[in-house]
């Protein structure tokens, strides 16, 4: 019974995290899009996430103590937290502008490059070496990926440098987050994050929401509604929170399991309603192309993984039969999957916290 009731928990939390991701998705490009709501100002729209998640945050550490904050020196939030708010603010501000572009489906196709642009940020900062096992899946992805592009009914130029340079600025925050917080012994579940990260996003935003939009936005022209914007606001904010219900009962690859089924059906939704992200067949063959370099990535660093934990005294006859299986268990696939499991799955917290960026 108990067992039966944990398992029954555990598909309750992900059905709950799969519909919030994609209803705010979906929420977010309506209230975006000119053909829709017509609020086409994204930084002000994330803007209004970060402010309204770092209060309730505030609250939630502060006031209620719903969780302890972690041990923050000034050295450290200005190391540390200020860099990875600034690609946190820039991924969410290039991928929120994505939106205006290109459809909802096209954008979950693009983020099947999430995996090669993190390797090539963890290469280039030095805490992944490449492989060759490696580096022909992320192949894989990149062709699938220029394939669906190929196939892309309304392929815009801007919307996809958007998405993809949002998507890079999250694989270096990623990055940074393994390098510069978890190193210090720095762990920050998705309340801590937006207490840490959001009020820091926020100022970042100020600048280009200063430049870029304040001249535009003239009060006769805004569609400025309370309820929209507070229960938008809510459901990016609800989303966090089954963030961390579904890390304390499912592992990183259960939650990419979860994404891979919430782009799915979140490219079918958004093909229903809005009509411009039709898709084609070439979308189709790409995408599935690109997720099978996804599938057999995931599959490459759980295998490292276990790899990893072996015990030291079965792992030595396996050496001394065969020397050559030392180079498939390299340590940096424990580097590389430690912003999923060690810090709480960060990454993922980067698709949809305050859904901004994945929405």
């Amino acid at each position: 019974m108990m067992m039966n009731k944990s398992l029954f928990l555990t598909y309750l939390y992900l059905l709950i995290y799969i519909l919030l991701s994609s209803g705010v998705i979906l929420y977010n490009k309506w209230v975006l899009s000119p053909k829709y709501f017509n609020f086409p100002f994204p930084i002000t729209l994330t803007m209004i996430h970060m402010g309204f998640s770092g209060a309730v945050a505030f609250f939630l550490v502060r006031v209620f103590k719903v969780v302890t904050p972690v041990k923050m020196t000034f050295e450290i939030y200005a190391t540390c937290v200020v860099p990875i708010s600034a690609f946190f603010a820039s991924s969410l501000w290039f991928g929120n502008t994505a939106y205006l572009h290109i459809s909802v489906a096209f954008i979950q196709m693009l983020k099947a490059l999430m995996p090669v642009a993190t390797l090539i940020m963890a290469v280039l900062c030095g805490t992944d070496k490449l492989r060759w096992d490696v580096l022909l899946n992320m192949l894989l992805v990149s062709v699938g990926v220029v394939i669906s592009s190929y196939g892309e009914i309304h392929f815009n130029v801007i919307g996809t440098l958007y998405q993809v340079t949002g998507i890079f600025a999250e694989a270096l925050r990623l990055v940074l987050t393994q390098v510069l917080l978890q190193k210090k012994g720095l762990t920050l579940n998705p309340i801590t994050s937006l207490y840490y990260i959001a009020p820091c996003s926020f100022a970042f935003l100020f600048v280009p929401w200063y430049l870029l939009e304040k001249s535009n936005m003239e009060v006769s022209q805004i569609q400025f509604n309370f309820w929209i914007f507070f229960s938008n606001a809510l459901c990016a904010l609800a989303l966090n929170l089954s963030i961390f219900l579904v890390i304390g009962r499912t592992g990183a690859v259960t939650i990419r399991v979860a994404g891979v089924l919430k782009d799915w059906i979140l490219i079918a939704l958004s093909t229903v309603i809005f009509p411009e992200s039709a898709i084609t067949g070439l979308n189709i063959i790409g995408y599935a192309i690109a997720l099978c370099g996804v599938v057999m990535y995931n599959y490459i660093k759980v295998r490292d993984v276990k790899a990893s934990q072996i015990p030291p005294e079965t792992i030595i006859p396996e050496r001394m039969t065969n020397d050559d299986d030392d180079d498939t268990r390299s340590s940096s696939a424990v580097d590389e999957e430690a912003p999923l499991m060690a810090s709480s799955r960060l990454s993922h917290i980067a698709r949809s916290q305050l859904t901004s960026r994945d929405a």
